[in-house]
Parts: C-alpha cells; sequence; structure tokens
C-alpha cells in the first residue's frame, strides 16, 4: 500500500468503517476513537468507577490483532524497546489527558470535522501547533535514544493481551463492568467492531498512517503523503454522514463534545506536543506496539493509566465542558512535556576552538 493512492485507500475505507460502526451502534462521531475506547476499556477492567465510559472496545483489540497480523505477513515484526520507556510512559499518559480535556483522539478529531462539529476546529488548530512544537524540538536534536532488539517472546506479549481482554469481553465475567447508558452503553456488534478493528490495524500497518506523522512531515520535508490519509479519512465520513443524516453543522448541541474553545485548544495542543515527541499518535502507537515495539507498548500503558487518572479524578472534560482539575492537569501536562522536549534535545554546539561539541 505504498504511494499516496494506497495511503488514501486505507484513509478512505477508515471513514467508511467509522460511518458504518456509528450505524451498526456506535456513538455519533466516534465510529473509531482510539483514547475513547482505551478509557472504555480501562472502565471495564475497574480502573476508573466513570459507569458511562465502561465496556471492553473489540476495534482496539482488533486494530492490534490486525497490525501483529500483517507485520508478521510483511517481515515487519522486529522485537524491540529500552528508548527511554518510563519518559513514554508519562508521555503516553499526558497525551491520553490533553485528549480527554478536548474528549477524543487526532482521528475522533477528524471524525468530529466530518460531521459538522465546529467546535473540533480549535481542536485541531491545538493539535498543530502542539506538532509545530514538536518539529522545533526535533530540528534542534531531540531523541529518547536508540532502541535495542528484545527476545522474541516479549513481542508476543501485547497481541496475547488482546486475545485475553476478548475473552472476558465476550464471557462477561462478574468483575468485567459493563455501561447501561451513555457512551459506553452504545456500541456496534462485537464481531462487526471486531472485523472492522482487524482491517482498520492491517491498514494501519501496512500505510502507515499516523495524523501526527502527517502534518509532521507536511512541516518538515513538504511531504503529503501520510496527511492524504487523514483527508480521505475526513472526505468519505463526511460523505457518509451527509448520507445517513449524522451531519450536523454548528457549535452547540454536538455529541460528546463543548464548545470552550480554549481547552480544546489546549488539550490537542498537549496531545500534538506529546504525540510528536512519541513519534507517532495513538493509533500508530497500538501498531508499533503490535509490530513488536516494547516502548510503544509501555506507551500504551501510558494511555491506559492516564485514561483511568483521568476519570477517577475528574480531570475528563464532559459536555458540560472542561472542569478544574482538569485544567490544571493540561497545564501541568503541557509544562511536564515541555521540560522532557527541553530534557532530550541535543544541541550542536561549536567550542572556542571550532570543534563541534554535543550536549544535553
Amino acid at each position: 500500500m505504498g504511494g499516496k493512492k494506497g495511503i488514501a485507500l486505507v484513509g478512505a475505507l477508515v471513514g467508511a468503517l467509522a460511518v458504518a460502526l456509528v450505524a451498526f451502534g456506535n456513538p455519533v462521531n466516534m465510529g473509531i476513537c482510539i483514547v475513547c475506547f482505551i478509557r472504555d476499556t480501562a472502565g471495564a477492567l475497574g480502573l476508573h468507577r466513570a459507569p458511562v465510559v465502561q465496556y471492553i472496545r473489540p476495534e482496539i483489540i482488533g486494530i492490534a490483532l490486525g497490525a501483529w497480523l500483517m507485520s508478521l505477513r510483511g517481515g515487519d515484526f522486529r522485537v524491540r524497546g529500552g528508548s527511554a520507556p518510563f519518559t513514554r510512559f508519562i508521555l503516553g499518559f499526558f497525551v491520553v489527558v490533553g485528549a480527554l480535556m478536548f474528549l477524543g483522539c487526532p482521528l475522533r478529531m477528524v471524525l468530529r470535522l466530518a460531521g459538522g462539529d465546529l467546535t473540533a476546529v480549535f481542536g485541531l488548530l491545538g493539535f498543530t501547533a502542539g506538532i509545530l512544537v514538536g518539529v522545533a524540538f526535533l530540528n534542534r536534536g531531540f531523541t529518547l535514544g536508540r532502541t535495542y532488539s528484545l527476545p522474541k517472546g516479549e513481542g508476543y506479549l501485547f497481541p496475547a493481551v488482546q486475545v485475553v481482554l476478548l475473552i472476558l469481553l465476550v464471557a462477561g465475567p462478574a468483575f468485567i463492568f459493563f455501561s447501561s447508558e451513555g457512551p459506553g452503553s452504545l456500541h456496534a456488534p462485537i464481531l462487526v467492531s471486531l472485523l472492522a478493528g482487524l482491517i482498520v490495524g492491517a491498514g494501519a500497518q501496512r500505510s502507515r498512517l499516523c495524523m501526527v506523522g502527517g502534518i509532521r512531515d507536511l512541516v518538515l520535508f513538504k511531504d503529503s503523503h501520510l496527511i492524504s490519509g487523514f483527508l480521505a479519512i475526513f472526505l468519505v465520513a463526511l460523505v457518509g454522514n451527509l448520507v445517513t443524516g449524522n451531519f450536523r453543522l454548528g457549535f452547540s448541541g454536538q455529541p460528546v463534545a463543548h464548545t470552550d474553545w480554549l481547552w480544546n485548544f489546549l488539550g490537542m495542543l498537549l496531545a500534538g506536543l506529546g504525540s510528536v515527541l512519541l513519534g507517532g499518535c495513538p493509533l500508530r502507537q497500538i501498531v508499533l506496539g503490535a509490530e513488536g515495539n516494547a516502548d510503544s507498548v509501555i506507551t500504551v500503558l501510558g494511555m491506559l493509566v492516564g485514561a483511568a487518572f483521568a476519570h477517577n479524578f475528574g480531570l475528563a472534560a464532559s459536555g458540560a465542558g472542561a472542569t478544574a482539575n482538569g485544567k490544571l492537569a493540561t497545564i501541568i501536562g503541557l509544562i511536564v512535556v515541555a521540560a522532557v522536549g527541553l530534557l532530550n534535545t541535543e544541541r550542536a554546539e561549536v567550542s572556542v576552538k571550532g570543534e563541534v561539541q554535543v550536549g544535553s
């Protein structure tokens, strides 16, 4: 699936599947949302007790397994890790804090725009601004260090966990929580969601689909390859929403969204900056984890904990707007992520003798 046509095809498929999942029961403008679905899964496992967002989302399971199977088939499965894992955990944590302030990941941001949600425009502006700041760090030499080869068995643990989650979802034991109302209670049938996830995961693995990478490459290299995938998602989802009657242009009354433009902007500023430093958006982190990247698995765990923390301590926004705790957490997140950028930046400095020295 190389070239713009290939990634545009994958993007079009993702957009169509997102619309289809809504038709089958997922929340409107939330056919696929990586952060929202990680949050729902965290709730189902009892990591938070917000009763309206608890459901093991098969889409996440499918994305991971689809990417894993495709990486095995294409020879991309390489088990590695050791690149600042705890720093990546922290970054993943704050990416989710920012995303839940906005109420959606970069993918849902595009789907919200395709549904006519104009509040997502401020999220897009913040997300772009965060990526631009991240690109500035990259230009100054930001790095989290190299990865190292790990035992092959390490790479099979992430997909194995997905299989366990699928078993828990189907079996529905008493210790797993399921929402009876709210977004968590709205979901497509398990098989439909799982199949959609498998297709998205396989396509994202082959095409390297990544919203962060798209904007980053456009700024750094004037390369529109990756961004074309998300343009395709937007256009196909837009047409799909118009056909199904789910398009509603405006700022107010949008599903699972709020009109506090400043915190929509700052939330996605945090998510965008953190994702650039991580090397990819939440979707990309799941795909990388499925390819055997243990550091990306740690990042996903950071996202899971971040989602649980956000709902346990009132950091996540709601349709009523941002909370005081959420605002404070977003500001702290911006400071922490910026500090990570500064502390891991290597600048080439010319000594008095004319020698080039690298300092942190």
